[in-house]
């Protein structure tokens, strides 16, 4: 319990003095309900009651557990910054190098009345090699670049490998990576102009350029494969004003569902460190890992779409929760796959245990 205290320790408890729950508990609770598929504040009192021994073991909870009401006071009271501060701190214990993927995705359920069009829009940060959420900002009137923007600035990307979609191929956000010590690996589309143009012409002309080719893999009834070149461009980006553009590269990628001619897809790719063209097509296929190992499995396993929290910072602190819960089960040992632990922490209290241990 002290490790536990010392690490929600920074948060400010927003409610009156006379409160009778204690906010580290609280908190406790619900990231161990989550651990173990709770997915809203009145399953986090279900769980609570029908863990009560177990979390005894740990937790004073001198007044029993929780009602769920108090659940979604605290958390649409709580600074969603400051919560999200530990999620940073815990997954920055796990480094930060190689690929980082940065990518929008909306709290579909999170929306005002009358605006179901409208629903929070979350930035969320992702490092491929631990498998872990690095940090999340809210995109404030679904501005994904701004939100970007904000939590690049709070990250250390030293060593790292920054990807983005074409949205974030901007010279603010490319300078942002570089800032921060990163490099960076962003699609280009020709929304960018003359800059895209210029990138298209260089590759078209390229006569040696670093080559390679993926095996044909076959999945979900479908086939695919992919080839890259690259070529390097010291300072091609000065005369268009975006920074420390080293090299450019090319992807051309064939799929084809069974029974099906292939189609044909070329991406173009701006990145500020020069990359063999093996090494792209490792980096971009990496960048996926934020939609199948995080945003499917906040979907799927943690049903984020479906809350309808939306009131003042619930949807913001619960999305928190959940990446912490993500975290803490990749940093578990035992099965492989998420939602298996998620089933092992629901039976199993020694495993409950043992995840919540490895919360720093």
């Amino acid at each position: 319990m002290r490790k536990l205290r010392r690490i929600f320790r920074p948060l400010k408890d927003p409610r009156a003095n006379n409160t009778r729950h204690d906010l580290v508990e609280i908190l406790v609770i619900a990231l161990a309900a989550t651990l173990a598929g709770g997915k809203t504040c009145t399953e986090f009192e279900f769980f609570g009651q029908g863990r009560l021994e177990l979390l005894r073991q740990f937790l004073e909870l001198e007044h029993g557990i929780p009602s769920h009401d108090t659940f979604s006071n605290v958390f649409r009271a709580l600074d969603p910054q400051g919560l999200e501060a530990v999620l940073r701190k815990f997954s920055k214990s796990f480094g930060t190098k190689g690929v980082v993927s940065i990518d929008g995705k909306a709290l579909r359920g999170a929306f005002a009345r009358g605006r179901k069009a409208t629903p929070l829009h979350m930035v969320n940060v992702w490092a491929a090699g631990t498998r872990m959420a690095l940090a999340q900002r809210t995109a404030t009137n679904r501005n994904e670049v701004a939100g970007a923007l904000e939590v690049l600035a709070l990250l250390d990307l030293n060593g790292a490998l920054v990807t983005a979609d074409a949205l974030h191929c901007r010279p603010d956000t490319a300078q942002a990576i570089r800032d921060r010590k990163g490099h960076y690996v962003l699609a280009i589309k020709s929304n960018r102009g003359r800059l895209f143009k210029a990138v298209k012409a260089l590759l078209d002309a390229a006569r040696k350029p670093s080559q390679a080719s993926q095996r044909s893999t076959k999945a979900h009834g479908r086939s695919e494969r992919r080839q890259a070149i690259v070529v390097a461009a010291p300072r091609f980006g000065q005369p268009y004003g975006f920074p420390d553009i080293a090299a450019v590269g090319r992807i051309d990628s064939w799929r084809a569902d069974i029974g099906r001619s292939a189609k044909h897809k070329v991406r173009y790719f701006l990145t500020s460190r020069p990359l063999l063209a093996k090494k792209l097509l490792e980096v971009v296929r990496a960048h996926w890992g934020i939609e199948n190992n995080l945003h499917w499995v906040l979907d799927v396993l943690f049903a984020e779409d479906a809350c309808r929290s939306r009131k003042d910072h619930a949807a913001e602190n619960l999305a928190v929760i959940r990446k912490l819960a993500i975290n803490v089960l990749q940093a578990t040992p035992g099965p492989l796959r998420i939602s298996h632990k998620m089933l092992q922490a629901r039976w199993n209290n020694d495993f409950l245990l043992s995840a919540l241990a490895h919360m720093r």
